[in-house]
């Protein structure tokens, strides 16, 4: 049997390398091909070289503001978040992405009023460039929140756009004499009107009157944003999450709003602009449906965000139950293109944090990254989660709620800032915090720093296909498998201790790579392999 200690001891060591090497199987005994035969219905394929970096990474979701404050002033900031990279770097993530740090009125920043500066709050250009080298020293890449769908009402292209139907700016906005009457259309029939009046003509703005949205059938908006996305790269940013991804060009109201030929036409030419500037950058888009309508943009964008799993992860960790994750990975992997990669998360700034929605149990917060961290695809992490951190208490589930400052410690103000926070802590901040799980082996810290190395560790799980061994019931698992390699991943959804397998698998024996307390090794010889788990542990194991 392997030695669990051993194994958790190369997990740890693992984690202070940013880019691991990919897993080497020892050679076929003599006679024997290596990459014939099958497994359990997966055929063996010969090693594949590694997909790019923001294909195979776990990247970490910053909200600026409330991450690190380096001034005093309650607000978090640039120099504040370079100060905790080495935080970052331990936990073994392989990108930042940041929420908008360009100059905005409002305390979220997706109303953006400059895209060449950054906000006060949170520094300046140079402020930038200085995280991004050292991000970069330590192997960590920089992702921008790029918000082009929109402005905010205070941009002065809008501005000159609304002075004037002869302004240099007016085409640069959608503006219409009367009122066509549409409204948003994630609800057509009870929503917010999309267009508003102002200097005698309506302007459209999807989401609501302070952002105006950008006419991209203007030549000249398409060139800007293909400019100001080159003068970041340039600047030190490794890639962009693409905001609002749906919504580019209208062709009508309803359903006219959103997914059209334009959006995606448009979105190709972005890429082509990002990609002939850094081949390797990460872009990432954000469309908020369904997994047929999320599959169309990967015509366009390498990655694109995985909101049916988030669903389901959540719903399928409350209720104990795979099925409707499995549900939503067979349907990924029907309709996405062939070699596509998956953006996994579990929650993100728009949506109430995992702790809550999980009822703050440790052992459900615990089952949902280790979920997160072994189903395929380049998964997203939202700042706090590795603590299990709730949402807010201060305003009722406002948006602020979900984007509340991160506790480093527990003291009044959190190791976040000498000053008063912007926004109140979350509850539970008395073990909610960095300071009080980092020397605790046990904490939800350490294991998500374990999981993260494991996941770097396989080539299986940072970008192998899955095979589904169980579709029901309080189990799920799976295999993993890239070229050699084949990894069999079990989870126990369910509080009380279950039996696993057995699993028809054509292999010698197994290692373990992770596995809970009350976890078991893999028992049993090819054909019939077992484990038994407790309640929420997860077992991960390198078939031999």
């Amino acid at each position: 049997m392997p030695l669990r200690s051993i194994t958790l001891l190369v997990a740890g060591l693992l984690c202070a390398c940013t880019y691991r090497q990919p897993y080497q199987p020892p050679p076929p005994p003599p006679g024997e091909d290596p990459d014939g035969g099958s497994d359990g219905g997966v055929t063996v394929i010969p090693p594949e070289p590694p997909l790019p970096w923001s294909r195979r990474s776990v990247t970490y979701e910053v909200f600026v503001r409330s991450f690190k404050d380096s001034s005093g002033d309650g607000n978090g900031d640039l120099n504040g978040l370079t100060s905790k990279l080495d935080y970052l770097a331990d936990l073994g993530v392989d990108a930042i992405w940041l929420m908008p740090i360009f100059p905005s009125p409002s305390y979220h920043g997706y109303d953006i009023t400059d895209y060449d500066g950054v906000n006060p709050d949170y520094g300046t250009a140079a402020d930038f460039q200085r995280l991004a080298a050292e991000a970069h020293r330590r192997g960590i890449k920089i992702v921008l929140d790029l918000v082009i769908n929109h402005t905010g009402s205070g941009h002065p292209w809008f501005a000159d756009s609304a002075s004037s139907s002869a302004s240099a700016h007016r085409d640069w906005y959608v503006w219409s004499a009367t009122d066509p009457g549409w409204k948003t259309p994630w609800d057509p029939y009870t929503g917010a009107y999309t267009w508003h009046l102002m200097n005698g003509a309506y302007y459209y703005a999807v989401f609501w009157g302070g952002m105006p949205d950008l006419n991209f059938r203007t030549q000249g908006v398409r060139d800007e944003m293909k400019r100001v996305a080159a003068q970041w790269l340039g600047w030190g940013a490794d890639g962009f999450r693409l905001d609002a991804a749906r919504y580019l060009v209208e062709t009508g109201g309803g359903g006219g709003q959103s997914d059209t030929l334009e959006t995606h036409a448009y979105w190709r030419e972005f890429a082509t602009a990002v990609k002939a500037v850094r081949p390797d950058a990460m872009l990432v888009g954000e469309s908020w449906t369904d997994t047929t309508t999320i599959s169309t943009y990967y015509n366009e964008l390498p990655l694109n965000f995985d909101f049916p799993l988030s669903d389901a992860l959540i719903a399928g960790i409350n209720n104990g139950t795979g099925a409707g994750i499995a549900s939503v990975i067979d349907t990924v992997r029907s309709v996405y293109p062939s070699g596509a990669t998956d953006a996994p998360f579990l929650r993100n700034h728009d949506m109430t944090r995992t702790g809550t929605m999980l009822g703050a149990s440790t052992g459900r917060i615990a089952s949902a990254l280790a979920v997160l961290l072994t189903v395929p695809g380049s998964p997203f992490l939202y700042y706090g989660e590795e603590l299990g951190l709730r949402n807010g208490d201060a305003c009722g589930n406002c948006d602020e709620d979900k984007r509340s400052p991160m506790p480093w410690d527990a003291t009044s103000g959190g190791g976040f800032t000498t000053g008063t926070p912007w926004h109140p802590f979350a509850p539970g901040q008395s073990t909610a915090n960095v300071a009080a799980q980092a020397g605790s082996s046990a904490s939800l810290l350490a294991r998500t720093r374990k999981l993260i190395a494991v996941h770097h560790g396989s080539e299986a799980l940072s970008q192998g296909s899955i095979k589904l061994y169980s579709r029901s019931g309080q189990v799920l698992a799976f295999t993993r498998t890239s070229g050699p390699e084949t990894v069999l991943v079990i989870h126990n959804l369910g509080d009380s201790g279950a039996t696993a397998g057995p699993y028809a698998l054509s292999a010698a024996g197994a290692t373990t790579l992770f596995a809970d307390p009350g976890v078991t090794d893999l028992s049993g010889s090819s054909g019939s392999f077992h484990a038994s788990l407790a309640g929420r542990g997860t077992g991960i194991y390198r078939m031999q």
